[in-house]
């Protein structure tokens, strides 16, 4: 609920007027894994899809895609963005990613980016052989940030998310097809470009460790800030080392 709060607060997910480049380290890419398990034939479903800029204008050509949310500020912008887009196959719907209130065996692919899952329910609504696709944060993503706030986003995490994930999908019954770190470079034009990312995102507030925290409104010490920058300024941009995950996991 408290990250509920976090996403109706901030309405949406589209980071397009955030000026960054993205070098990607590591040869893992989200989209192309859904491209590679998916046709014109397939049914999908995207979970905690936010406002859908991501879902519209990367997500393959299929028969139908799904995209879920729980916040109704996000499912709002969502439905504007879709008009925008013209696309036929994508349709948003309210739902709890922990309760996917779909018919059985119904899909052909299920992706998750950057959300909360439970693999049980995966598990019964896909076919038999549909594939799952996750990409996730990993716990050292973005740590010299989070040392420096002595906070954030998985900060004080005994297991990773990964390994969480991992386990929840084996013990359900997937095959892992697929494990990988996922390593990135971003490079913020100015200070403004990366305030606008930390005020998008929970990358230095962990829902379950700053309990008094207005989300939406958050409180970014601007003298620790600086600091960073400081150090991570190159001729490239400002410095933000990402560290995720991506799992492709098949139903038995």
């Amino acid at each position: 609920m408290k990250e509920l709060d976090f996403y109706e607060e901030i309405g949406n997910w589209d980071f397009s007027q955030i000026k960054y480049e993205t070098e990607k380290l590591t040869d893992w890419d989200f989209y192309e894994r859904i491209k590679k398990y998916t046709d014109k034939n397939s049914v999908c479903l995207d979970l905690g899809t936010g406002a859908g800029e991501k879902l519209l204008a990367k997500y393959p050509n299929v028969r139908l895609v799904i995209g879920t949310d729980y916040s109704d500020a996000m499912l709002r912008g969502a439905k504007i963005n879709l008009e925008k887009s013209g696309r036929k196959d994508v349709r948003f719907a309210k739902m709890d990613n922990l309760q996917i209130t779909l018919p059985d065996e119904l899909l052909d692919l299920i992706s998750a980016r950057h959300t909360v899952i439970d693999a049980k329910q995966l598990y019964k609504s896909l076919r038999k052989g549909g594939i799952v696709v996750i990409q996730g944060v990993e716990k050292l993503d973005c740590q010299e940030l989070k040392e420096m706030f002595k906070r954030g986003q998985a900060y004080k995490d005994k297991v990773a998310i990964s390994q969480l994930d991992y386990e929840q999908l084996v013990n359900a019954g997937f095959e892992i097809v697929e494990k990988k770190e996922v390593l990135e470079n971003e490079y913020f034009e100015t200070k403004e470009d990366l305030l606008a990312l930390l005020l998008k995102t929970p990358i230095l507030d962990d829902f379950s460790e700053i309990e008094e925290n207005n989300y939406g409104k958050k409180s970014i010490e601007m003298n620790i800030l600086d600091e960073y920058i400081k150090k991570n300024t190159t001729e490239k941009g400002i410095l933000l080392k990402r560290v995720l995950y991506g799992i492709v996991a098949v139903k038995r």
